[in-house]
């Protein structure tokens, strides 16, 4: 059973995933943050892979993203600095990235390296639904490989029931339709954007990501899914290691 699978069987209620770009703050950082963060009690971690044009994420991940690749942190060097991560922890690992870099190095390719290191799963926010079951499902399937799919307040229904019928993991509920970033409480709005995907049974369980930044977040979102996903503002404290 993929590691991902077993967390959540293992465990239903308050998972702690964090985010963090990949060759941030410094190039070489990327196992030691993951060693910490293991170590200190984190369920899961989304490894992000630096894009210079990052839509989905706001100024923090913007920003980490240009200064890992000024670093010179790539994909190649990555799975590279990866290749003994399984002797450092078993805790589900996820990295997290844009279309094109990934389609660069080759789908197949990256799926058979993410599988020869341990990788679990990935999340790709800018790959369209059909695209992705047309072309690439296929393949990550083949190497055991769980695909993340997004849906957001404006997410129809039957796309969520379309998203949850293809996934086998858990369905990232991004938190609001902007992009990432640090917020210190949800709305009213957002409460009920959570009540209502709650409500609507899903086979998978959900995580609640963008926003997530202080226990008053993390505990809402606990509320009305599996967990929640901390990112910008878990990437805003490694500026204090540089």
């Amino acid at each position: 059973m993929n590691r991902i699978n077993k967390l959540f069987s293992a465990k239903k209620e308050n998972i702690f995933s964090v985010y963090f770009t990949a060759g941030y703050p410094n190039l070489n950082d990327t196992v030691e943050i993951i060693r910490q963060l293991a170590q200190h009690g984190v369920d899961m971690i989304e490894i992000g892979i630096p894009f210079s044009d990052p839509l989905a994420d706001g100024p923090v991940i913007q920003n980490s993203s240009r200064i890992a690749l000024q670093n010179g942190m790539s994909q190649k060097l990555l799975f590279e600095q990866l290749k003994d991560i399984r002797q450092i922890t078993d805790i589900p690992l996820i990295f997290m990235g844009y279309v094109n870099p990934i389609l660069q190095f080759g789908f197949e390719q990256f799926c058979s390296r993410a599988k020869e290191i341990g990788i679990d799963g990935f999340i790709i926010p800018d790959l369209p639904m059909d695209e992705y079951l047309r072309e690439f499902k296929p393949v990550s399937d083949r190497y055991g490989l769980e695909n993340i799919l997004l849906i957001t307040p404006e997410t129809p229904e039957k796309r969520i029931r379309m998203i949850d019928e293809n996934s086998n993991g858990f369905i990232y509920m991004v938190s609001s339709a902007s992009t990432t970033g640090v917020q210190n409480s949800f709305s009213q709005e957002k409460e009920h954007y959570f009540e209502r995907i709650k409500n609507m049974n899903l086979k998978n369980p959900t995580l609640v990501g963008f926003g997530i930044s202080n226990k008053e977040t993390f505990e809402s979102a606990c509320r009305h899914s599996s967990g929640a996903i901390i990112g910008s503002a878990f990437v805003k404290c490694l500026v204090g290691i540089q």
